[in-house]
């Protein structure tokens, strides 16, 4: 939402937070928004009334989203804004017409098609309820007015609450226009109540995105079964395959081949690298040209330069592999700094942690590790040294 919203550039952006705040606040922590109070959850109104200091007498329109709509579009919000703006609204409401209205909120129209109220659910008459024009909660307001119009409501509900839609009301009856604007793509304006619904709604974002793909000349071989954050970048000519979940502000360069049942966390991938099949990468950088997997693990702060190559069952952990350097299966390879050239040999552990303290491993350029040796950190290995299977290396080389 927060995302959608910034895309319009607004002077000021405030989330208006109570149940759970601390944790809302840690989430949005780095969103560059406000934040204020409402200590007693009493409706829609008298949460942006919590707002009206932080807000005072600032010029242009007051956008009034809700959290829980994550997949509205900024393109929808834009549209919104301009509505209320070219027709000089005291107020202007987004609204969808569902099929199933229950539970929502009807905006009934008079005989010209202008909005005469907003009746809740279960306020409506039976005719009422078979409008299915819908009130989405969206909202964009003349600050000045609607806030003055919500300082003088009354609750009116059993639960003492404030709700913009009674603002509706008093605006109308103050002789003020109230516009709306009938969006014709219901999901994305719905709600989050339910873990139904956030399946749902985070589903219709994975496809979003996985569309926008496509259009950019992505190869997405079945977007059902794979979720891309939108966040993600992904580069022209890579090939996606079932089943792969990509989390968080990824970087995918061109030509890349992402392999069945990959998950791709927080990482940067270069031109032309392939992520083999079951791979799990978080939090790490890998080049041009490289090779992942199958059944790797890139732990945080892993860095792979071009050409490398890490194979089977290999466990990277805070550990640069230089250029053209590979470990083909089977190893940990843990705070180690491994220079080009290098081939590490199956069943190579490099034994960082005393069981106090985490110790570096540094290979130079061209050292061939054999099969099934331990390094025992901090130890360092010398340009072009050869260790032949089952050593166990304590000093210096």
């Amino acid at each position: 939402v927060l995302d959608s919203a910034a895309a319009l550039k607004p002077a000021r952006t405030l989330a208006v937070v109570g149940y759970q705040a601390d944790a809302v606040k840690r989430a949005l922590a780095d969103s560059g928004c406000g934040f204020v109070l409402q200590k007693e959850q009493r409706g829609t109104g008298h949460a942006v009334l919590q707002a009206a200091r932080a807000i005072g007498s600032a010029p242009g329109p007051l956008l009034i989203l809700n959290g829980d709509v994550p997949a509205l579009r900024a393109a929808t919000l834009r549209k919104l804004v301009n509505t209320h703006e070219r027709k000089a609204a005291a107020l202007t409401i987004l609204t969808a017409d569902l099929d199933d209205p229950t539970g929502y909120g009807r905006v009934l129209r008079g005989a010209r098609g202008n909005v005469e109220r907003i009746v809740e659910q279960g306020d409506a008459s039976a005719a009422e309820r078979r409008v299915r024009e819908i009130n989405t909660g969206v909202y964009v307001a003349d600050s000045a007015k609607l806030m003055r119009v919500l300082r003088k409501l009354k609750p009116d509900t059993d639960q003492g609450e404030y709700y913009i839609t009674d603002a509706v009301h008093h605006l109308l009856g103050a002789g003020q226009p109230v516009a709306a604007v009938k969006h014709d793509d219901f999901s994305e304006v719905l709600g989050v109540n339910t873990r139904q619904e956030l399946a749902e709604a985070s589903l219709r974002l994975f496809r979003r995105r996985a569309e926008e793909l496509q259009a950019a000349g992505v190869t997405i071989l079945d977007r059902e079964r794979t979720w891309i954050d939108p966040r993600a970048k992904v580069g022209r000519d890579t090939v996606i395959y079932p089943g792969v979940i990509v989390e968080g502000p990824c970087s995918i360069g061109t030509d890349c081949v992402i392999r069945p049942g990959c998950r791709i966390v927080d990482t940067k991938i270069g031109a032309g690298t392939e992520i083999k099949d079951y791979s799990v990468l978080f939090e790490s950088r890998v080049a041009k040209n490289a090779s992942v997997g199958p059944f790797a693990h890139l732990r945080p702060g892993s860095i792979l330069e071009d050409g490398t190559k890490v194979g089977n069952f290999v466990e990277l952990k805070k550990t640069r592999l230089g250029r053209g350097s590979k470990a083909s299966h089977l190893a940990y390879l843990g705070d180690s700094t491994i220079a080009e050239d290098c081939n590490i040999g199956a069943g190579t552990i490099t034994c960082n942690y005393d069981g106090t303290h985490k110790h570096p491993t540094e290979l130079e350029s061209g050292v061939f590790i054999g099969s099934d040796t331990q390094l025992v950190a901090p130890v360092k290995i010398g340009k072009g040294a050869y260790v032949a299977a089952g050593s166990t290396i304590t000093k210096d080389v």
